[in-house]
């Protein structure tokens, strides 16, 4: 009888082994270590801390533990796939599925929504966000002095817009309207000890010189489960009405060929830190994101418009990416540096830590591997000139406007300049 504890173990590594339980069937993380006792899932570290936080609905427990043989039938009987066919059977295709790195907020409402709402079994359960309208006050912050106001919002299928109204405008025509066309919406974690496990919809107007940000945050910011519902539900909202738009502007498209324009993702976002171009300045802690080949950063996650941006090129462009930073260099208080060699100059940041660095370094050499395609020429003109105005005062800024349109040359325009003027007032 001693020897059937270890009998009991050696067959749930054997269900394990099974196709569809080697990923945490909720995150899709590999190699899940906890198995919930009463749904019949293999699930990994963090996600079993999610399912803690409903005992009422699953029960977990490591497999490096004792486990006993009806334990084990249970896994065997059910299993991931089998759990899958039934908690995600009526998943809608705009639904956002999180992955293992995706924010806490995210998974959290993923695992309740299956297994405490039972949202994907029941499709009259979906309709908060699959209704083609949602209204509801939010706290949206402002883009010039980064205070949070409510408003009111609107968002309706119907007429392709979120719209959003001032206080003294809910009973006016006048308001403020985010076309479908233009928008995309991302739940983020900002990482800042004041807004800990705050929800953020994130909208991006493209194209532009930069992108423009406007966040909002639903009316109670410290999170209560109804409250971190409703958020999730607004963002799978906005999610499900350009889902619904983009299928009639291109009906012949499939869903699988849809469902990645609906969020425009960010290859990879976090905080380093940075010092100036003589690298003698000390290094300033920034907020980085970085959008395909464009490295943004900004003062605070928050900020609407980035302080600069770097262009990353490829390698048939002379750029690379050093783990490291030149022995000289001083002022960091982190240590874990990067230097991003550019054929103009070097670019020296600093992680926190060297996970943090490993994964920079990682997304920087994906983009550096891959050949420049013929419109990103364009975009190293835009960055370079940015980057210049920034530097520069508003009185030379326009002394190089006269200068150029002197000369008529570059095909620069009237309102190329004035936009760029205003970036720089902007960003100052």
């Amino acid at each position: 009888m001693a020897l059937e504890p270890e009998g009991n173990n050696r067959l749930l590594q054997d269900v394990l082994a099974r196709p569809g339980d080697g990923t945490c069937a909720d995150c899709g993380n590999p190699e899940p270590d906890w198995g919930s006792l009463t749904l019949g899932v293999f699930v990994c570290q963090a996600c079993s801390l999610l399912h803690r936080s409903i005992p009422h609905i699953t029960r977990v427990k490591s497999v490096q533990e004792t486990w006993d043989a009806s334990e084990v039938e249970l896994m065997a009987a059910m299993g991931n796939d089998a759990a899958r066919a039934k908690y995600e059977q009526k998943v809608p295709a705009f639904y956002y599925r999180p992955t293992h790195t995706d924010c806490k907020l995210l998974r959290e409402q993923w695992i309740r929504a299956k297994y405490e709402r039972n949202e994907f079994e029941f499709i009259e359960k979906q309709e908060p966000y699959s209704a083609g309208y949602r209204e509801g006050f939010l706290w949206k912050r402002g883009r010039d002095n980064g205070q949070f106001l409510s408003r009111k919002f609107i968002l309706s299928e119907r007429e392709g817009a979120l719209k959003y109204f001032n206080k003294q405008d809910v009973c006016t025509c006048h308001r403020h309207s985010l076309s479908l066309v233009e928008l995309s919406t991302g739940l983020q974690h900002p990482h800042s000890t004041v807004a800990l496990d705050d929800a953020l919809l994130r909208r991006k107007k493209l194209p532009s010189l930069t992108s423009e940000r406007v966040y909002i945050l639903h009316p109670q910011p410290k999170i209560h489960t109804w409250t971190v519902t409703e958020m999730v539900d607004w963002f799978n909202a906005i999610r499900a009405a350009r889902f619904h738009y983009l299928q009639v502007a291109f009906p012949g498209a499939s869903d699988e060929e849809l469902v990645p324009k609906l969020t425009r993702n960010f290859m990879k976002e976090g905080f380093m830190e940075k010092t100036g171009p003589k690298h003698t300045e000390g290094f300033k802690k920034r907020w980085f994101t970085m959008d395909d080949r464009r490295l943004m950063y900004f003062k605070d996650p928050l900020d609407a418009y980035a302080r600069g941006e770097v262009f990353i090129g490829s390698k048939e462009n002379s750029y690379t990416v050093l783990s490291g930073l030149p022995p000289s260099t001083q002022g960091c208080r982190w240590n874990h540096g990067i230097t991003i060699v550019t054929p103009d100059r070097k670019f020296l940041f600093a992680c926190e830590t060297e996970a943090e660095q490993r994964d920079w370094i990682a997304a920087f050499q994906r983009v550096i591997n891959r050949p420049m395609r013929p419109q990103e020429y364009a975009v190293i003109n835009t960055s370079n000139e940015v980057m210049f105005f920034q530097m520069c005062s508003r009185g030379q800024v326009l002394k190089v406007y006269a200068k150029k349109i002197r000369s008529r040359s570059g095909g620069w325009s009237n309102v190329r300049f004035l936009n760029l003027i205003r970036l720089r007032d902007e960003i100052s």
